[in-house]
C-alpha cells in the first residue's frame, strides 16, 4: 500500500514545477531545463495516482452501497459484481504507480563516457583491456549508438594500457552503468609458451556524459598544456603541438587527449571527459551524503570490488554480483550475450530501490 501523503507531496511538486514553468521568462536557463525534465518525469506518475485513486473511490462509493441496510436488493447485487471487476484492477494500478515511484537515476537518459585501463598482468592486461573495448564497441554498434573513439594508449601486441571513448543515444548510461569495476580475466596469454593460466584485470568506468547544463567549468580554474602527440614505445606522431593535458585546479582532475592532428579538437574532446567526471564526482558525493544519513547504502558502486570473471577454460563470464554465469565466452565478448548480465543487473537495482522506497515510508 502506497502511502498517501507521499502521493499528495508528489502531486505538490507537480504543481509547484507547473507554476514555476508558467513563469519561464524569470528563470534561468539551468533552472528551466532542470524543472521541464522533472515535470516531464513527474507527468506520467501523476496521471497514474489519478487513476489510482478515481478506482479507489469507486471502490468505496461500491462498497458503500452494498453496506447500506436500506439499499434495494437488485442493485446489491449489480454493486457487488461490479465491486468485484474494480478489486481485481486495483493491484495491476498499485504495482504501476509503486513502478514509477521507484527513485530513478537522474543520469540513466543521458549518453556515456567510457574509459577502460588495464590493471595487473602487464601485456596480457592490456590485451584483455582491448577485448573489453572492443565488446563494447560492438555492442553500443547493435544498439544503434554511436560509438566515437575519444583516446587509446596502444600496445605493441594491438592491446590497450588505456582507452576512452563516447558513446551516444538515449539511454546508454541506464544500461552500462553497471559495467564499472575490476573484470577479471582467466586465460593461456598469447605470450606464454608453457600453456599455463593466468589471472589478469582491467578496469573498467562508465560516466553518465554531463551538458554543460550540468556542470559548468570556468576558464579561470583550468590550465591548458600543449605538448607533442606520442605514440606506442615513445615514437611522435605528430609534428606539431597538437596534444592537450587539461587540468582543472580545483579538483587537481587531469585529462590527456592527443588522438586529434588538431589542438582545438582534442579540447574539445578533452572538456568532454572533463565534464562528465566532475559529473560523477558529483553524483558520488551526494550518493554518500543520502548514505550517511540512512546509514546504509544499496549499490555502492564501489569501482575497486570485482564485478565480473571471464574464465577461458571453463568458457564462462561469471557477475558477482548477482550470482549470474553465461557460457559461450566469445559471443559474449563479441558483444552478443552482454545482456543477459545487463538485465539480471538492472532487475537487482529495481529491486532495492524497491525496498528503500518502502522503507522510506
Amino acid at each position: 500500500m502506497i502511502a498517501a501523503a507521499k502521493l499528495d507531496a508528489v502531486r505538490t511538486r507537480f504543481w509547484s514545477l507547473q507554476a514555476q514553468l508558467a513563469n519561464a521568462a524569470m528563470l534561468p536557463r539551468e533552472e528551466f531545463v532542470r524543472a521541464a525534465r522533472e515535470l516531464s518525469d513527474l507527468t506520467p506518475i501523476v496521471a497514474e495516482i489519478d487513476a489510482l485513486q478515481k478506482l479507489q473511490a469507486e471502490i468505496a462509493g461500491l462498497e458503500e452501497i452494498v453496506a447500506d441496510p436500506a439499499a434495494d436488493a437488485e442493485m446489491k447485487g449489480m454493486a457487488q459484481d461490479e465491486l468485484q471487476g474494480l478489486k481485481t484492477r486495483l493491484p495491476e494500478a498499485e504495482r504501476k504507480l509503486l513502478m514509477l515511484l521507484i527513485p530513478k537515476d537522474e543520469a540513466d537518459e543521458k549518453s556515456a563516457i567510457l574509459e577502460v585501463r588495464a590493471g595487473t598482468g602487464g601485456d596480457e592486461a592490456a590485451l584483455f583491456a582491448g577485448d573489453l573495448f572492443r565488446m563494447y564497441q560492438r555492442y553500443a554498434e547493435a544498439k544503434g549508438w554511436k560509438f566515437e573513439v575519444l583516446d587509446t594508449a596502444p600496445t605493441d601486441l594491438h592491446g590497450f594500457r588505456e582507452a576512452t571513448a563516447s558513446i551516444s543515444g538515449r539511454g546508454v548510461f541506464a544500461r552500462l552503468k553497471f559495467e564499472s569495476g575490476v573484470h577479471r580475466v582467466q586465460r593461456v596469454p598469447v605470450t606464454e609458451a608453457s600453456g599455463r593460466i593466468h589471472t589478469s584485470a582491467a578496469t573498467v568506468a562508465v560516466l553518465p556524459e554531463a551538458e554543460e547544463v550540468d556542470i559548468k567549468i570556468d576558464d579561470k580554474d583550468l590550465r591548458i598544456d600543449v605538448f607533442r602527440a606520442r605514440g606506442p614505445g615513445g615514437q611522435s606522431v605528430n609534428t606539431t603541438d597538437s596534444a592537450v593535458r587539461i587540468t582543472h585546479i580545483p579538483t587537481g582532475l587531469v585529462v590527456s587527449q592527443q588522438d586529434e592532428k588538431s589542438q582545438h579538437k582534442n579540447k574539445a574532446k578533452g572538456l568532454k571527459i572533463l565534464r562528465a567526471r566532475l559529473y560523477e564526482r558529483e553524483r558520488q558525493q551526494r550518493d554518500q551524503e543520502r548514505a550517511a544519513l540512512r546509514k546504509s547504502q544499496v549499490g555502492t558502486g564501489d569501482r575497486s570490488e570485482r564485478v565480473r570473471t571471464y574464465n577461458f577454460p571453463q568458457n564462462r563470464v561469471t557477475d558477482h554480483r548477482v550470482n549470474v554465469t553465461v557460457h559461450d565466452i566469445e559471443k559474449f565478448l563479441a558483444g552478443e550475450a552482454l545482456d543477459q548480465l545487463i538485465e539480471p543487473l538492472i532487475t537487482d537495482d529495481h529491486a532495492q530501490r524497491l525496498a528503500q522506497l518502502n522503507a522510506d515510508g
